[in-house]
């Protein structure tokens, strides 16, 4: 039984009051109660658990948002909604002219190319002589109320209702949704403070920091904020490089330590070494405007017109197409490290070297768990007469060894300038099988334009930060770039001490560091 009366601020009898009545409640519904920002709640939750009459749990849960795509097809319908909102003003074109057409009436380019792939999938549509014909009206109807009924579901998901995990499956598959992991507070009354409110014990006293003669003659209508003056300030935490730039650095060590040169190229880069010298057509999908940023200026690229006249060449040999000098001389924010690896090619010529470069790129992605507009990759190449496709399997597997991963597989790829072209994957604990090791050999075409001719070159452009989440153990691509100290230290460093011995092979030494 407690004799003693307890002395507590208004706010903090606020917070006794409803828990009273609740017995146990959420910070964030305690807050909408209350009327009182969460910030300004969490100094009286304290002074409460540390007088024993309530109990802070704190879990995490998975919370459910729109990606920015989700955004819009929950504004403007999924891509099969919009198409089939303007087929009838298309219809009975040929393929690409009926995508245009599409186009022109405000669907976007991609959307418009997903939306016909789900319609011709349910017999909706179908091409007959390359050209667009709507086959079954009823199987149409169909797939627009399935379109609508998830969006229906999608938006009770966000808004914290519940759906059938193949809703949640298909939503982020279809890059509609992204999870969140969100903190939470409960907070619960325990006995104590039960049986004191039960006997009147709880009583009302005004917090009061500063002590004033006309506090002096009524003590007891206050409470003085003590002070204990022998408790130790914190360490601060020595100061460190960010996780992320360690990797890197990392990276650039082991691939030192392999005999390879570092080379550096722009941001700002020409079409020409972006694109075209890879052998890159000038009308490819991956040189629009939805995949490369493209500069707003009249500044134009510098090119020996040597090089311009050899591209030219082996465009319109290998393409069948005028190619277009003008195009190539264009501005564009790079968008691969390999155009770093084309220039280095192009300076050096024939010969037997390898260099590598580990840099920035930029892409027009929705910023999600596992896509940014800017990314780091590690682009190399290895020059020389013999060189061939074993030798760039072998040095995935030598980097992979040198990071720690075992886990690596290997299937066929296919790339743009490169002839055999190889995509490798690695596991991630969370994440499962992700692709980080794409590569090959340079296409002859490639060589030729680069003044390699006569010799080979197996070249790769690997995925920096997914790589980066692997070795961090995180799972999610923005904290790549965080300042929250806590997300800082829950990440698990891994130093790589990385030699290379020409007798016995590697040497390779794990440490882990916390951050």
């Amino acid at each position: 039984m407690i004799s003693n009366n307890i002395y507590i601020t208004p706010k903090q009898y606020g917070i006794v009051k409803l828990l009273v009545e609740r017995l146990e409640v959420d910070v964030e519904e305690l807050t909408r109660a209350l009327g009182i920002k969460r910030e300004d709640l969490m100094r009286d939750l304290a002074e409460l658990e540390r007088k024993e009459l309530i109990r802070i749990e704190r879990y995490k849960t998975v919370e459910y948002v729109l990606s920015e795509t989700g955004k819009k097809y929950i504004e403007k319908g999924l891509p099969e909604e919009q198409v089939y909102g303007v087929v009838e003003k298309c219809i009975g074109l040929l393929l690409e002219e009926f995508l245009k057409c599409v186009e022109n009436q405000g669907v976007l380019s991609e959307d418009a190319r997903i939306g016909l792939q789900y319609l011709i999938k349910s017999r909706c549509v179908s091409i007959e002589n390359d050209k667009l014909f709507v086959k079954d009206v009823s199987k149409c109807l169909e797939t627009i109320s399935k379109a609508r009924e998830i969006r229906e579901l999608i938006l009770n998901l966000v808004n914290g209702g519940s759906v059938k995990e193949e809703v949640i499956v298909l939503a982020k598959r279809r890059r509609i949704i992204e999870t969140r992991e969100r903190s939470v507070l409960k907070v619960r009354a325990l006995n104590k403070l039960l049986d004191a409110w039960r006997n009147g014990l709880i009583r009302e006293k005004e917090l009061v920091t500063v002590i004033r003669p006309e506090i002096a003659k009524e003590p007891d209508k206050y409470i003085i904020k003590e002070f204990d003056l022998t408790v130790e300030l914190p360490d601060l935490p020595v100061p460190k490089k960010h996780p992320f730039m360690q990797f890197i650095d990392e990276l650039r060590e082991i691939m030192l330590s392999m005999g390879f040169e570092e080379v550096k190229g722009p941001h700002v880069e020409a079409e020409l070494w972006n694109f075209d010298v890879l052998f890159q057509a000038q009308d490819h999908p991956a040189r629009e405007i939805h995949d490369t940023f493209f500069l707003k200026t009249t500044l134009t690229a510098q090119i020996t017109p040597n090089l311009l006249d050899s591209v030219k060449r082996v465009h319109e040999a290998g393409w069948g197409y005028v190619w277009n000098p003008a195009r190539a001389l264009k501005l564009v924010l790079r968008s691969q490290t390999t155009a770093v690896t084309a220039r280095a090619l192009y300076e050096r010529g024939g010969g037997e070297y390898r260099v590598f470069t580990i840099d920035r790129n930029f892409r027009p992605e929705n910023l999600d768990a596992k896509h940014s507009m800017e990314f780091y990759q590690l682009d190399g190449v290895i020059v020389g007469k013999n060189v061939n496709f074993k030798h760039l399997l072998f040095f995935f597997k030598e980097l992979a060894a040198a990071l720690g991963l075992k886990e690596v597989w290997f299937k066929p790829g296919y790339f743009p300038f490169t002839e055999p072209s190889v995509e490798g994957y690695v596991k991630h604990p969370k994440l499962g099988w992700i692709e980080v090791f794409p590569g090959g050999m340079f296409r002859p075409e490639v060589m030729e334009m680069l003044r390699c001719s006569g010799y080979n070159a197996a070249a790769w452009g690997i995925g920096v930060d997914r790589l980066a989440m692997i070795i961090l153990g995180i799972d999610d691509i923005r904290l790549l770039f965080t300042n929250n100290v806590t997300e800082l230290s829950n990440m698990k460093y891994r130093g790589l001490e990385y030699t290379w011995k020409k007798t016995t092979g590697r040497n390779i030494r794990v440490v882990e560091t916390p951050y």
